[in-house]
């Protein structure tokens, strides 16, 4: 099974002149950067720092199935 699972990333003025990002499909993930561009790359990174996989414990015995998700633009 394949699919797509688009996003949008919001930009707004923040203060003293940086640009704040978000995907609001996503709650949480947002960012900053001086312009555009700073602030669309720190937002990508903190999405996948959001989707990072938590490490599983020693006593921890759920199944896990790994997805590969590809960002494009």
């Amino acid at each position: 099974m394949s699919g797509d699972l688009a996003v949008t990333i919001v930009f707004e003025p923040g203060e003293d002149g940086w640009m704040v990002a978000s995907i609001p499909e996503l709650p949480g993930v947002f960012s900053q950067g001086r312009n555009r561009s700073e602030a669309r790359a720190n937002v990508i990174d903190a999405l996948r720092l959001m989707l990072s996989p938590e490490p599983p414990g020693s006593d921890d015995n759920r199944e896990r199935e790994h997805l590969h998700l590809t960002i494009a633009a």
